[in-house]
C-alpha cells in the first residue's frame, strides 16, 4: 500500500490525477463540571471522512483540486440546513513555480491553523479561537506569490470571495477581500512543514515563519463571516490575524492572535429576535516534543474574549489542554489522546458548575 495516494497519468502525460482520503473516527466525553466527574456528554463518532482529488490536464499549467466531506458533522448542516458535501473545487493556473492563480472554492489565505489540514494537527479539535474568528473558506479568486530575499522566504497570498461561505446557492452585491504576508528568515521548512503541527521532520537547523492577515467582508449575512447561522441583515466585518510558528530538532511553537470588529454585530428581525456577529479577539499557544520512538507530547492554551458589545451575550472562554499521540506513519496514521480543561468567564475553580473536563481519543487513518 502507498501512502501518497493513488496516481495515474495518462500515456501522453496530459492528464494526471491523485486520489487521497482519510478518515478520523473518535470516542470522548465532557464532564458535568469542573469537581462533578460525571458524564454530561459522550463524543462518539466519525468526525471526518474525506476524499480528494489533485492533479492536471492539458499540462502542469492548468491544475485543479476538489475535497469531498461525507460525514455529518463535516458538512455545516446545522448551520445551513443542507449537507454541504464539497469542501473544495478549484482551478489552479501556474505562470511559474513562484506565481499561480485560482478561481473557485478554497480555504482563504487567513490564519495558519484553519490553513493547515485538520489530517495535519497534533490536537484532534483547532482551537476555540480558530473556531470563532477564522475565515474559513470561500468562492473567488486567488493569487498566489513566493520569492526570496537571499536564503530567507517570503509569501504574498490575495483573495476576492463572496464572503457568504461554501456551497451557498446565490450570492449578494458584498464581497469579502483577504491578504496575507508571510516571512521566513531562515529559509525554508522540510517538506512544507511551516503548514504542519509538531516538528516531524526533526528540523536540524531553527525554522521560523511569521504571518499577518488582514480581511475585510463587507454586508456579509453570517454570523462569523463565512460560517454561523445566518443574520437578520448584513453586517460590515473585519478580521485581523498575526500568527508564528517555530521548528528545531522535534521542538514546535506555535502561537496565533485573531481579532473581529463589525459596524453593529446585533441585528433583530419583525419580532425583535436576535441574531448577532461574533467579535472579540483571542490568542492560542501550543507547544510540542517529538521523541525519537515517535511519540509526541503537547500543550496548549487557548483564550476567547468577546467584544465590549456582546460582553451580555458572550462569556470569556479559556481551554487548557494536554496532548499525547503516536505517529505510526506521520500523520497520516497516528493514535492521538488529548485531556482539556474548559473555563468559563474567567473562574478557574474545579467546583464552578459551568467549567468542566474533557477526555478525547482519535484514531487517523489515510493515504
Amino acid at each position: 500500500m502507498k501512502f501518497n495516494g493513488m496516481e495515474f497519468k495518462s500515456p501522453d502525460s496530459l492528464f494526471y490525477i491523485n486520489f487521497r482520503f482519510r478518515m478520523q473516527n473518535r470516542v470522548g466525553f465532557y464532564t458535568n463540571s469542573g469537581d462533578n466527574l460525571g458524564i454530561q456528554e459522550w463524543d462518539a463518532r466519525v468526525r471526518r471522512l474525506r476524499l480528494r482529488g489533485d492533479g492536471y490536464i492539458l499540462g502542469e499549467k492548468l491544475g485543479y483540486s476538489f475535497q469531498l466531506s461525507f460525514s455529518r458533522g463535516d458538512q455545516d448542516s446545522d448551520n445551513t440546513g443542507v449537507a454541504n458535501v464539497v469542501r473544495d473545487a478549484v482551478i489552479f493556473y501556474n505562470f511559474s513555480d513562484r506565481f499561480y492563480v485560482a478561481l473557485g472554492q478554497n480555504k482563504l489565505p487567513g490564519n495558519r491553523q484553519r490553513v493547515n489540514s485538520s489530517g495535519q494537527l497534533q490536537f484532534a479539535e483547532r482551537s476555540i479561537v480558530n473556531g470563532a474568528l477564522t475565515t474559513d473558506r470561500d468562492f473567488g479568486f486567488k493569487a498566489y506569490y513566493n520569492n526570496k530575499i537571499g536564503n530567507s522566504v517570503y509569501h504574498i497570498k490575495a483573495a476576492i470571495s463572496t464572503g457568504e461561505g461554501r456551497s451557498v446557492n446565490a450570492t449578494d452585491k458584498g464581497l469579502a477581500y483577504t491578504g496575507r504576508v508571510e516571512f521566513l528568515p531562515f529559509g525554508a521548512f522540510k517538506n512544507g512543514g511551516d503548514y504542519s503541527e509538531g516538528d516531524l521532520e526533526r528540523e536540524e537547523r531553527p525554522k521560523l515563519s511569521i504571518g499577518g492577515v488582514f480581511s475585510f467582508n463587507k454586508a456579509t449575512t453570517n454570523t462569523g463571516g463565512q460560517l454561523g447561522k445566518n443574520l437578520y441583515s448584513p453586517v460590515d466585518m473585519r478580521t485581523y490575524m498575526f500568527d508564528a510558528i517555530f521548528k528545531y530538532r522535534g521542538w514546535a511553537f506555535e502561537m496565533e492572535h485573531l481579532s473581529r470588529d463589525a459596524d453593529d454585530p446585533l441585528t433583530y428581525d419583525e419580532d425583535n429576535e436576535l441574531s448577532y456577529a461574533y467579535e472579540g479577539s483571542g490568542t492560542n499557544y501550543q507547544g510540542s516534543y517529538l521523541f525519537k520512538n515517535n511519540y509526541e507530547t503537547a500543550f496548549r492554551y487557548s483564550n476567547l474574549r468577546p467584544g465590549r458589545r456582546l460582553m451580555n451575550l458572550e462569556d470569556r472562554q479559556e481551554v487548557v489542554e494536554f496532548g499525547l499521540t503516536k505517529y505510526l506513519r506521520g500523520h497520516k496514521v497516528k493514535a492521538q489522546l488529548n485531556v482539556n480543561y474548559n473555563i468559563d468567564d474567567n473562574q478557574y475553580a474545579f467546583d464552578n458548575q459551568n467549567n468542566k473536563w474533557g477526555v478525547l481519543f482519535q484514531i487517523e487513518l489515510g493515504i
